[in-house]
């Protein structure tokens, strides 16, 4: 008699487990895209963002997420260290941070950009969020020393903390008029449908390494 309550009671334990298991995976998969104007969809118009367009592209997959846009216009890495406790909720599975081009564009020191990307890289993981890394590269006009030092910012920084990192989050318009806006900085519609499609190989492969839908 006492076999057969611990084999019940087993078998009941099991079945609890299996269903706590079958619960998570059936949750979606919430990511935040955290970073500056274009990330938030600088001058476009609603769903034409890049979070939206990478929800849906995912989605387009058949991968139940969610795409959150905490971007924000004019964002610096100090303003994006300020405002990352409040911004990333919890129970957020992966974070998207792409951070630094304000900072490079107002000249602020690469040691400054790359210490508060530190930071949050840091925050983050203290936190149990996975990050994926959005890079940038200086523009050329900046002087080869800065552009050299602020370049290499962000493959140091995804070593440090073994996170995957996407090299430039402009990759394929950058340089490209008709991929931007007339401010020739920021991607258009077609530009973010760009963006999205090289980065989405990245982004799918991180949402398989963090328990995601593959």
């Amino acid at each position: 008699m006492a076999f057969k309550h611990s084999l019940a009671a087993a078998l009941l334990l099991f079945l609890a487990v299996c269903g706590a298991i079958s619960s998570a995976r059936a949750q979606t998969f919430s990511i935040v895209g955290f970073g500056d104007s274009l990330m938030a969809g600088f001058n476009l118009a609603p769903g034409q963002g890049f979070t939206d367009r990478l929800q849906a592209a995912l989605k387009a997959k058949g991968l139940d997420v969610t795409v959150a846009n905490a971007g924000v216009s004019g964002d610096t890495t100090s303003g994006g260290l300020a405002r990352l406790d409040w911004s990333v909720p919890d129970g957020t599975r992966l974070v998207i941070l792409e951070l630094g081009a304000n900072d490079m564009l107002r000249g602020v020191s690469p040691g400054i950009a790359e210490k508060n990307l530190d930071t949050m890289l840091g925050k983050l993981k203290q936190r149990g969020i996975p990050v994926l890394l959005a890079g940038m590269r200086a523009a050329p006009n900046l002087g080869a020393d800065y552009q050299k030092t602020f370049d290499a910012i962000y493959p140091r920084l995804a070593a440090k903390y073994d996170a995957p990192l996407y090299p430039f989050f402009l990759d394929g318009v950058a340089a490209h008029p008709d991929l931007q806006l007339e401010d020739g900085l920021h991607p258009n519609p077609k530009g973010v449908d760009v963006m999205v499609e090289r980065i989405l190989p990245a982004v799918r492969k991180a949402i398989a390494a963090n328990g995601g839908p593959s």
